[in-house]
């Protein structure tokens, strides 16, 4: 997560089982938020702040910010694509996949 409001890189691919660790890498804190509608049906939900639905990690004020240095990470156990962004800045195009696949 770079302050050019952009996760690098913005896509990337991984077996199942993997984790997958987000750092902030820049001064502006950030959010990954998984898009509800977007990611494998039986897959488990995922946001930093530990939020169990795409509403929830909207509805929070500053909730699920990670900051500057600090990590988040989740564990992809269902094969698919996964669409995430970051809710303060989404409309800057802050969005990013993780494609996963079967080992």
């Amino acid at each position: 997560m770079t302050d050019e409001f952009a996760f690098a890189p913005g896509s990337i691919a991984v077996d199942a089982g993997a984790t997958v660790t987000w750092e902030n890498t820049g001064s502006v804190g950030h959010t990954v938020t998984a898009y509800e509608d977007g990611i494998p049906a039986d897959a488990a939900y995922f946001a930093s702040g530990g939020f169990d639905s795409e509403e929830a990690a909207r509805g929070s004020v500053n909730g699920g910010i990670v900051e500057a240095g600090e990590t988040y990470e989740h564990t992809f156990e269902t094969s698919g694509e996964y669409g995430y962004f970051c809710v303060p800045h989404e409309g800057s195009g802050m969005t990013g996949t993780v494609r996963v696949r079967d080992p």
